[in-house]
């Protein structure tokens, strides 16, 4: 054989085996669905094509494609996976290693874990994060970075919370957290104006997304421009008040605190005494200063939390089938604490889940931002199911149901720049889906209906997912 003839022959042989390779098939397509997203909006019959983790064709239904298997979506709808952007996956020892299970089963492929200390997060994480793990991408803080006093101090309630009680110790604290390699911080309450400033300042130096309550020293419209996120509404009621720098300066006094309280107690007690007093005295023109003040930081109602009370999550449809997920030992504790709750006869009190949803629909009016999450499990939260409960009380807010699916796709990844990985169906972005079997923006209520769920690339039916739950338990 001549030198030349067996270049050509070598160079056929690679050709002929590069178009085989390029022909053989791979990847899962989902044929014929309605495509769903909060940027792109409706595309009826669509194939989308998912090859590992990534999405790799979205092409009118009936264009050939080469995908190895197939997955018929006629009358399917086809939506991002969805994020509870509030979660504690530390909070209930009893939980083991079901949460990842249970927030995948209701459609959650990613969470943000908004405080806990790292000696109990980190394990989560890694195992969550572990080659071949099916969980949901996590994302994590560490803990509350409190001030001199701490709430979540573990007296009473979980150990969450860490004390920083100068500038100095809150620079070194985002340092060692920065080492660590959380994904963003979480500034809590009781935080002094010194402490808040360099905990801002060094989280911008170590470029660390920003988490925050409003601290009780300071007020909505001075904290929460300068952090990119806020939890629960809470203490903005103040600064919409008539009556806002006699309030501030009231807490100011009490957060000395000359009767040593517990910083646990001392916060309740501040929440107790001007909450619904700033509410009863809102003022309309001051309240769209402070709103003004916010259009820059995504707001996270936590809406189900709030309206525990008013609308108690197991009194909401598909209780009973969320409740039979959960492990045993959860199971036995929530039942007393369920048990407690309906034998109390005292009305309850629903005057900041109304201000709640009131401030949403002027929020919303006022281009404010929000995200979906629901701080479970506190409450009775059961991870997954009540991410659907948050959804519907966006909307009753006055969010449309695309608006709400924003928040729980869209806004999340924007809150850590992933907008061009995640949060919208398009070809590049990673596989993270919903099939759904009824149309989310007919009723919000329809993301409950779960056909199946892509997580980084996995295809698991409701046969699957059933099975992930039972071996996490």
């Amino acid at each position: 054989m001549t030198v030349r003839l067996f270049v050509i022959l070598s160079a056929f042989l690679t050709i002929s085996c590069q178009s085989e390779q390029a022909a053989m098939p791979s990847g899962t397509a989902i044929t014929n669905v309605t495509v769903i997203d909060a940027v792109n909006n409706v595309r009826e019959s669509q194939t989308v094509i998912f090859d590992g983790d990534q999405i790799v064709s979205i092409e009118p239904s009936g264009t050939e494609n080469s995908a190895l298997t197939s997955i018929d979506g006629s009358g399917k709808f086809l939506i991002p996976g969805l994020w509870d952007f509030h979660v504690h996956l530390s909070y209930e020892d009893a939980f083991g290693d079901s949460m990842p299970a249970l927030f995948l089963s209701y459609g959650v492929t990613s969470v943000r874990d908004t405080g806990g200390l790292l000696r109990k997060v980190l394990p989560i994480v890694e195992k969550m994060r572990a080659p071949g793990a099916i969980a949901p991408r996590v994302y994590y803080a560490g803990p509350l970075l409190d001030g001199n006093y701490v709430v979540y101090d573990g007296n009473g309630r979980p150990e969450i919370g860490v004390q920083n009680a100068t500038p100095e110790a809150a620079r070194a604290m985002i340092a060692d957290l920065k080492a660590q390699g959380v994904s963003f911080v979480k500034i809590y309450e009781m935080v002094s104006p010194a402490v808040f400033e360099a905990l801002v300042s060094a989280a911008n130096e170590h470029n660390l997304p920003m988490d925050s309550h409003v601290p009780l020293s300071l007020r909505a419209s001075i904290a929460g421009p300068s952090v990119d996120s806020m939890e629960h509404l809470r203490n903005i009621e103040m600064d919409c008040a008539a009556n806002a720098p006699e309030l501030h300066e009231t807490r100011l006094q009490l957060l000395r605190n000359p009767d040593g309280l517990s910083g646990g107690d001392l916060r309740a007690s501040l929440h107790s005494l001007q909450r619904n007093a700033a509410i009863a005295n809102y003022d309309e023109a001051r309240c769209d200063q402070t709103i003004t003040s916010l259009t820059g930081t995504i707001q996270v109602p936590t809406l189900q939390l709030s309206a525990s009370g008013v609308l108690p999550p197991y009194e909401r449809d598909g209780w009973e089938t969320a409740f039979s997920k959960l492990p045993d030992a959860v199971k036995a504790d929530w039942q007393e604490s369920m048990e407690r709750r309906k034998s109390n006869d005292t009305p309850p009190d629903s005057t900041f889940f109304d201000w709640s949803l009131f401030l949403i629909d002027r929020m919303h009016s006022r281009g404010v931002p929000f995200a979906a999450g629901t701080d479970s499990p506190l409450g009775l939260s059961v991870p997954g199911f009540s991410l659907h409960n948050e959804l519907e009380l966006l909307v009753r807010a006055g969010l449309s149901p695309i608006e709400a699916l924003y928040s729980a796709t869209v806004r999340p990844a924007e809150f850590f720049s992933l907008q061009d990985e995640v949060g919208t169906i398009d070809v590049g972005k990673k596989a993270d889906l919903v099939l759904l079997d009824a149309n989310p923006l007919d009723d919000i209520a329809n993301t409950r209906r779960i056909a199946a769920v892509v997580t980084q690339g996995r295809y698991l039916d409701s046969t699957a997912l059933a099975e992930l739950l039972r071996q996490s338990q």
